[in-house]
């Protein structure tokens, strides 16, 4: 009787590590085909958000050229001579613009969504310390103190529209 389970034992080991074996690799192209998988349903998304990543950048560049010093000037002309007005009238016209874009931080990676904020910030830092100066009495003169200033320095807008273009260039 001992005799006949040692090569009952003998013969199951080789089916074992043949059912093992199996198993492994059942496993390993399940695993693989599921990632496949995963890599073509992301392949397919990218196809349908990639327009919309793409169309998101151009509105926040357009929206930062809008918003910057030398352009938002010569759009919104001061309504009296009052530069605490004029102030008021271009912050609240940066806002709105920025209110207009705030869904397109969806399209975009959170690195260009503050830098965009910061160069926001910074053009209505820039207006604020203009209406600040004491020296400055009127809207125009104002407006003649932002767009000296920005000529020495380029407009906060610029880093912005340039670190847009850096990153769609690596997304395409």
């Amino acid at each position: 009787m001992k005799i006949e389970i040692i090569p009952l034992v003998i013969s199951l080991i080789p089916a074992t590590l043949i059912t093992i074996l199996a198993i492994y690799f059942f496993k390993l192209h399940t695993s693989n085909e599921e990632r496949r998988r995963r890599f073509l349903l992301h392949k397919d998304g990218q196809k349908q958000s990639l327009p919309l990543k793409i169309q998101a950048y151009e509105r926040m560049v357009l929206f930062l050229e809008r918003i910057s010093p030398n352009n938002i000037l010569i759009r919104t002309a001061p309504l009296n001579e009052d530069k605490k007005n004029y102030e008021s009238l271009l912050i609240h016209t940066i806002d709105q613009e920025f209110e207009h874009n705030l869904t397109q931080q969806i399209y975009i990676s959170d690195e260009c969504w503050n830098t965009i904020k910061a160069a926001k910030n910074a053009t209505i830092g820039l207006i604020r310390k203009a209406a600040l100066k004491e020296d400055i009495d009127t809207a125009d003169k104002m407006r003649e103190l932002i767009l000296t200033s920005i000529i020495d320095r380029g407009t906060p807008s610029d880093t912005a529209i340039a670190f847009i273009k850096k990153e769609i260039s690596d997304i395409l």
